[in-house]
């Protein structure tokens, strides 16, 4: 679930970006669109029409108790490393240029 909060900005993102509850993450939809490049507020449109896509996947091993939430829109690639308390531990973002991105990222009509 993606949403957009109106925070103090005094509040750092890493500590407001993402929540976990009930098996759910519900990630700042303004740290999605910072890292994709596109408006907060286009974030959920985006989702809903299936043109930003997500993956999420449980750490094991080494990575044990972890999830990395990875975005994708267009040539970009966000990436999320959280724990189980929603810390933020590790973010990044992708841009691939000119190199298609592949098919299994995107739904059709993206």
């Amino acid at each position: 679930m993606i949403e957009s909060r109106q925070e103090a900005e005094s509040q750092a993102p890493s500590n407001r970006a993402i929540e976990f509850s009930d098996n759910t993450f519900v990630v700042d939809a303004a740290l999605i669109g910072e890292l994709l490049q596109v408006p907060a507020t286009s974030v959920p449109v985006l989702m809903r029409e299936g043109r930003i896509t997500s993956a999420c996947e449980r750490g094991i091993g080494d990575d044990e108790g972890e999830f990395r939430l990875t975005f994708f829109h267009r040539n970009r690639r966000a990436r999320l490393i959280t724990d189980l308390a929603g810390r933020l531990l590790r973010r990044s973002a992708v841009d691939f240029g000119d190199r298609p991105m592949p098919d299994a990222v995107h739904r059709a009509g993206d």
